[in-house]
């Protein structure tokens, strides 16, 4: 056991603490080439990671960086950098922290690769930028360790592949270089461990005592949830009562709309004028600080946010979290869990509300996982081809470089451990050429090969063009939104250029939980003005947009096996069993298909839960094959769990319609003109560097952006359709935005067992589906009121009217509330 050196010894002590068993395993195991912590939120992680660090530094004039730390966040790594300084000037150590993130000056960036700091604190996109540099082996020169913090967010991205094969560059630079991963939240640490480790070294594992379980359940409200819809309004008194009972409450959205929406709803409700603010990703960053800052100091009693809270930053005296709506991932409510008591050995408090009537029984089945510490999560493929053009080109602009040593490099990585010299060829000669269709065109010529065998940029020129493209986030096109007459004030925000683009004189839009009108646009700046209006227009911001995980999807189906739900609210448990006794509820294994009369039009239900992208693809592919047999649809509506198709025709037998072989066709067919493979295509292009979007003049305009992109993919699609892009393209869109591999998993999963259901009218289960489809632009109360009118006409059709009691009779949670 390596023991701490006195003057550690004596800063625990006079702290009142003493090294937890992974800190010192930590300590002990410091050599180790790789090694993955696993500790729970509060349980000392960070300096788990540093402690070697530090004794290192402490003990040995250490010239040069020692530790680079990697954080997925701008605003962990300032987090980290704050919580660090303090045992460095506590002991007076000698030791020179600094971070390097987008916001950082240039004077700073250049003095930091002449003379790096002992520890450097900073993001994936920095490290590539860094690795971009001549100087790269005289700034990493005696770099001994990388400590990579929250890797479980990083492995699920395009952001941790960039990462990794950032480090094996750093490898060949440092050959003894040791790796560290920290994380709270890994379902599968194997899977981790094989990404963090140079392949084909191991990394080990070390789990940390995982303490006492969360303290979570489900908010008592005296009004049940609504049918449908995501808001959550139904809940905001009973918010904020809880709000009023904590120090510190964090309430958490899946979107940065519904945040907007229910900030704004949770401020007019605020009459006793509790300090409270919103946080998000499009809020302007003087704003976002200046939130932060205010959590720090513990001047907040509540903000609602979203992902940009969901890790590992000590925010002080956060004692609640609240979940709005159903967390749609196991992983992700844990960690969001974490950010309650940040404190080893102390439970963290999380309160679940549902949206709607069918995410009672997802969050019921999430909060069960969690009790079980069953994590969700879908294993990664292999590493990203455009991820590693991008790669090729970085290592270009640090100099002349060996092609067979590059691709032993990336071999290295354990995301491309498998990649064939094929694959990499293709990627290689993409970046040198463009590929056969794009030759002819010099811009697309970056690379040429020196008489010794070695590649280098052909005009080295482009190496700066080259750097302001690095990066493996695709934003939305985005607009500043700022004060009318305030030109140079502050920005209120960003808006999406589309959600800009629908906007007229006069309407009006919530941004930074304040209602503004929207004036006009000014080149790039939507112009913007304060309004007393209660009902806005809601910016469509941009974010992820959450499917439920298929571990998630298979919980709520086991829960429908059930003989009975003393788990859930009574007004749930009813309308399941109402759903049972007119149908049946879908279940595990099967397929159930519904088809009734309503509103003059056959519909057709198909219960998949495959999630929202998949049920959408699934909506595509249905109904252009009912099309084809005749059975005229008219339109569809997707959401996690169902597809709801209505048409002219009823669905005699589902399924024909549900052959692998033709809907693998109809995908083929549909994705070959469709819009979806055009977005994708500029995304994974921007990633290879076949469209720049900034240049040494301007950023790139969206529109621009996207003429240039379509021109390109149709050329392609015309002359070369087997080119790389095109090929990275297809996988891209077939994971991401159509998400088909969830269909494929679904039909897999039923094998060809369908239960087709014949019914004569609306089932309790399909109802909310209803109302997905009908919310009619009519501005004001009165969409409100049809609303209301259309829920309770659809629930009366389907016999559901019976399950809504009054207020009082409401049953209690199952938490004895």
């Amino acid at each position: 056991m390596r023991a701490l050196p006195p003057k550690f010894a004596d800063w625990f002590a006079q702290n009142g603490w003493s090294l937890h068993p992974h800190q010192q395993e930590m300590l002990d195991r410091a050599e180790a080439p790789a090694l993955l912590l696993i500790a729970p939120t509060g349980g000392g992680k960070t300096l788990a990671g540093f402690l070697p660090t530090l004794v290192d530094l402490a003990e040995d004039d250490h010239g040069g960086m020692h530790t680079l730390y990697i954080s997925p966040l701008k605003a962990l790594a300032a987090d980290i950098k704050r919580n660090l300084t303090r045992p460095v000037e506590e002991m007076r150590l000698p030791i020179r922290i600094e971070d390097r993130t987008g916001d950082t000056s240039q004077s700073r960036r250049r003095r930091q690769r002449a003379d790096p700091p002992h520890i450097l604190l900073t993001t994936p996109e920095s490290l590539a930028l860094l690795t971009s540099y001549e100087d790269a082996a005289r700034t990493f020169r005696g770099l001994k360790r990388v400590v990579i913090d929250e890797i479980h967010a990083l492995a699920e991205s395009k952001r941790g592949d960039q990462l990794m094969l950032a480090l094996t560059r750093l490898q060949a630079l440092c050959p003894s270089l040791k790796r560290v991963g920290l994380s709270a939240t890994v379902e599968d640490p194997s899977a981790i461990a094989h990404l963090m480790a140079r392949h084909p070294d191991p990394c080990e594992v070390l789990l940390a005592d995982p303490g006492p379980a969360p303290d979570i359940q489900m908010l008592h409200t005296e009004e049940a949830p609504p049918w449908a819809g995501g808001g959550a309004a139904y809940s905001i008194p009973a918010v904020l009562e809880q709000v009023r009972q904590h120090k510190t409450t964090l309430i958490f959205h899946n979107t940065r709309a519904q945040a907007e929406i229910f900030f704004h709803n949770l401020w007019l409700a605020n009459e006793d004028a509790l300090p409270i603010a919103i946080h998000h990703g499009s809020l302007d960053r003087a704003q976002r600080e200046k939130v932060e800052a205010a959590m720090v100091r513990g001047d907040l009693r509540a903000i609602v946010c979203t992902g940009t809270l969901d890790l590992g930053i000590d925010w002080g005296d956060v004692d609640l979290i609240i979940q709005i709506g159903a967390p749609k991932n196991v992983k992700r409510l844990v960690q969001r869990i974490g950010r309650a008591n940040h404190r080893y050995n102390a439970p963290s408090k999380a309160l679940l509300v549902p949206a709607n009537r069918f995410e009672v029984v997802e969050c019921v089945a999430a909060l069960e996982a969690v009790l079980e510490g069953a994590l969700d999560g879908d294993p990664r493929g292999p590493g990203p081809r455009d991820v590693l053009c991008q790669h090729i080109l970085i290592a270009a602009c640090a100099g002349p470089f060996d092609a067979d040593d590059l691709f032993a490099q990336v071999r290295s990585a354990g995301a491309y451990a498998a990649l064939s010299r094929a694959d990499f060829d293709a990627c290689f000669d993409f970046c040198a050429t463009g590929g056969y269709a794009l030759r002819a065109y010099d811009r697309w010529q970056r690379l040429l090969q020196r008489p010794g065998g070695q590649w280098q940029l052909r005009d080295p020129r482009a190496a700066q063009r080259i750097r302001m493209n690095i990066g493996t986030i695709q934003d939305t096109d985005k607009l500043k939104v700022r004060m009318k007459r305030n030109r140079g004030g502050k920005p209120l925000g960003e808006i999406e250029e589309g959600f800009a683009a629908t906007l007229t004189k006069g309407d009006t839009f919530l941004i930074g939980g304040q209602i503004v009108r929207y004036e006009g646009l000014r080149e790039t700046v939507v112009e913007v003005s304060r309004n007393a209006a209660k009902k806005p227009k809601v910016a469509t911001f941009g974010g992820t947009k959450f499917a439920t995980s298929t571990q998630l999807s298979a919980r709520v189906q086991q829960m429908f096996t059930q003989d009975s739900w003393p788990e859930l609210p009574r007004h749930t448990a009813e309308w399941l069993s109402l759903q049972r006794e007119v149908s049946q509820l879908p279940q595990p294994g099967t397929l159930l298909v519904e088809s009734f009369p309503h509103d003059m039009a056959e519909q057709t239900v198909f219960y998949g839960f495959a999630g929202r992208n998949g049920q959408q693809t699934l909506g595509l592919l249905l109904t252009k094959r009912m099309e084809d047999l005749g059975l005229r649809p008219l339109g569809f509506v997707a959401t996690d769990y169902a597809t709801l198709i209505w048409g002219l025709s009823p669905v005699d037998d589902p399924a024909p319609l549900l052959d692998p072989t033709v809907l693998n066709e109809g995908l083929d067919s549909w994705l070959a003109g469709n819009a979806v493979m055009k977005r994708t295509f500029r995304a994974a292009a921007t990633i290879a560097g076949l469209i720049e979007r900034n240049t040494p003049q301007a950023r790139k305009s969206g529109r621009q952006t996207t003429f240039s992109s379509d021109i390109l993919y149709d050329t392609l699609h015309r002359y070369e359709p087997d080119h790389l892009m095109l090929d990275i393209t297809r996988e891209e869109a077939l994971s991401g935005l159509v998400d088909f591999g969830r269909i494929e998993e679904m039909l897999g999963r039923i094998a060809g067992r369908i239960t087709h259901r014949k019914l004569s009218r609306v089932s309790p289960l399909a109802a909310p589906l209803f109302l997905e489809m009908g919310r009619v632009p009519v501005e004001g109360a009165g969409q409100e009121r049809m609303l209301a009118e259309e829920a309770e006409r659809l629930m009366e059709a389907s016999g559901l009217a019976r399950l809504t009691p009054p207020p009082s009779d409401q049953p209690p949670w199952r938490d004895g509330r």
